[in-house]
């Protein structure tokens, strides 16, 4: 890495297995000696991609986080292999990703809305658990050099609580995945969380209070538009489930905005979100896969997500590489128009 480098601040967001995009994209951006992450705010999948590119780089470097990601997610995939929750015959035959049709992906969607996870799984069983555990080493984690915000949602208060490198262990990135229909919630210091997109998705505040970095690179997963207005009921809690994990991130963006004009950037906090820039890394691609194919793990699908990202990543770079630590290439003052 040139001793030049410049710092960088990353805003994952969470979406299942469409995180392995955020892996490409992570993957590519580790290649680039010129620069440097600072801190990463990342909910669900991308506080897991988050937690294990610190961890690896805390070991050995960007070749540590890029071995420590794809060996995460290489044991994600292979313990999918063992889910029934895997494509019909007639979404293969379509050439689909999606799990519409999948006969246990169905019955566990009607009997969601019937029974709790507190009566379908009462030990709380999770097999990321285990992934969590060996592949993340969380003591060496706590003194990582990069800052690491994890977003969980209290489900008592409905607020979101972060959690920093020396409070983040395997039950802290389980909560901030822990879909409610599936999981039961997850106990942290007496208090019940669920998945941090509901508070947060990801957190940006705490990059531009905590870090020394002035640019932000959100990699966002779940589409902000779409072309059609949804008319079957798949595509219409489709849409739903992208409009509420997208909205406390529009509303934090809008905040930021905001902000940055009224902020004084000549003293001490206004002049960190005067000075803040944000940019975006996201593809067209996700948008034509349904919410059920989050829950995928089969190795073609993720290592096809994967590529899209370095994809997305690489055009990027070739786009804005220059506009790094100079200007935003992402306009979050548009938002103000609302």
């Amino acid at each position: 890495m040139a001793p030049d480098a410049l710092l960088i601040d990353l805003a994952l967001q969470g979406g299942g297995s469409h995180g392995a995009f955020t892996w490409g994209v992570l993957d590519r951006l580790l290649e680039e000696e010129t620069l440097r992450i600072a801190a990463i705010s990342g909910t669900s999948a991308g506080a897991m991609n988050a937690a294990v590119l610190a961890d690896g780089w805390t070991e050995a470097g960007a070749k540590g986080a890029r071995r420590a990601l794809a060996n995460f997610w290489q044991l994600v995939s292979r313990a999918a292999t063992f889910s029934p929750l895997r494509r019909s015959p007639f979404d293969r035959l379509m050439g689909r990703w999606s799990l519409d049709t999948s006969p246990a992906y169905i019955a566990m969607d009607l009997v969601s809305r019937l029974l709790s996870p507190y009566d379908l799984n009462p030990t709380g069983f999770n097999p990321l658990r285990n992934i969590l555990v060996e592949s993340i080493d969380f003591g060496r984690l706590a003194g990582s050099p990069i800052k690491l915000f994890v977003t969980a949602t209290n489900v008592r208060t409905g607020r979101g609580r972060i959690f920093r490198n020396p409070e983040i262990t395997a039950d802290v990135l389980l909560a901030s995945a822990c879909l409610p229909t599936m999981f039961r919630a997850v106990e942290i210091d007496g208090e019940a969380y669920w998945d941090g997109g509901y508070a947060g998705n990801p957190t940006i505040t705490p990059l531009v209070r905590e870090s020394d970095a002035h640019d932000t690179v959100l990699v966002q997963i779940n589409p902000r538009e779409r072309a059609d207005v949804p008319r079957s009921a798949s595509d219409i809690l489709n849409r739903l489930n992208e409009i509420s994990f997208n909205s406390p991130l529009m509303k934090e963006l809008r905040m930021i905005a905001l902000l940055r004009q009224v902020a004084d950037p000549g003293t001490g906090e206004g002049a960190r979100w005067a000075q803040m820039r944000t940019h975006r890394i996201m593809t067209d691609a996700l948008a034509k896969f349904g919410a059920s194919s989050k829950l995928n793990g089969e190795w073609e699908f993720v290592a096809m997500l994967h590529a899209e990202g370095r994809r997305a990543a690489s055009e990027f770079l070739k786009a804005h590489a220059a506009d790094l630590g100079r200007r935003s290439t992402a306009d979050i003052d548009v938002l103000l128009e609302c």
